[in-house]
């Protein structure tokens, strides 16, 4: 009898010790398979654009280096901009890298990042457009912007005091199309953006005038709902910042 207790008892303590380490090892395994959703508009080069079946940009590097740096995953969710933050919203992203610029409006729903990048507003004509020199020649002219953007806020919100009529497009090439064609009159974009568009291809077209303000782009998470990772992503930008990796990302795409 005395036999068959301490068997017993060595049966209920094997069967603890190995739920006790199954549970461990499920828990660890649940936190190791922790991967972020990312959204991003890859029709953004030089920050997002995909080259065959490849992701390529600013944006995506940077997320890459970021999520490396600090020891997370990422799953990278192509979509239409405009459908960035709602699709943060409805839960179904985590993270946000889109050439985002950071604004009053947007920091009601979103946690931003520190800035990453200093951009700013550049009004683009036809090449041969002789008339339009700025912002100010705009006065009765159709300008093309691309839905959900800070150059589509910039026109709407200025449209009357310019005198301007704006068309929306969901994407930049379809934006850049229209003015090449002589549909629209002029667009409005982010200077980096558009610069780098005009160096990589002939669109026909051209920037005109000063930069009409000094956006910076920032890495979104939905408000309140994910402190350690907005932190992450800070220190992982700090870190990159100091050891060379952002300045390299940078030149890779952007030159000196």
């Amino acid at each position: 009898m005395k036999k068959l207790g301490l068997f017993s008892l060595f049966l209920i303590l094997t069967v603890f010790i190995a739920a006790c380490g199954s549970k461990e090892t499920s828990g660890e395994k649940a936190n190791s398979e922790k991967v972020y959703k990312v959204g991003v508009d890859t029709t953004y080069p030089p920050f997002e654009y995909k080259d065959g079946n490849e992701y390529k940009g600013i944006d995506i590097d940077l997320i890459n280096a970021i999520a490396k740096n600090q020891g997370f995953k990422i799953e990278l969710n192509p979509m239409d901009f405009g459908g960035i933050i709602p699709a943060m919203q409805a839960n179904q992203l985590d993270v946000a890298i889109a050439g985002m610029s950071i604004t009053d409006e947007r920091k009601k729903v979103v946690d931003f990042s520190t800035p990453y990048f200093d951009a700013g507003l550049t009004v683009v004509v036809k090449k041969d457009n002789a008339t339009i020199k700025s912002v100010k020649d705009l006065k009765g002219k159709t300008v093309a912007v691309k839905k959900g953007t800070t150059g589509a806020e910039y026109a709407q919100a200025n449209a009357s005091k310019l005198g301007i009529n704006v068309v929306q497009f969901n994407d930049s090439p379809a934006m850049f199309q229209e003015v090449s064609n002589g549909n629209a009159d002029a667009l409005i974009e982010d200077y980096p953006v558009i610069s780098y568009a005009i160096a990589q291809k002939d669109l026909g077209l051209k920037i005109v005038g000063d930069r009409l303000n000094g956006d910076q782009y920032g890495i979104a998470v939905l408000k309140g709902q994910n402190k350690d990772l907005i932190e992450k992503i800070n220190k992982g930008l700090a870190e990159l910042k100091k050891d060379g990796t952002y300045d390299k990302i940078i030149k890779t795409y952007l030159g000196e």
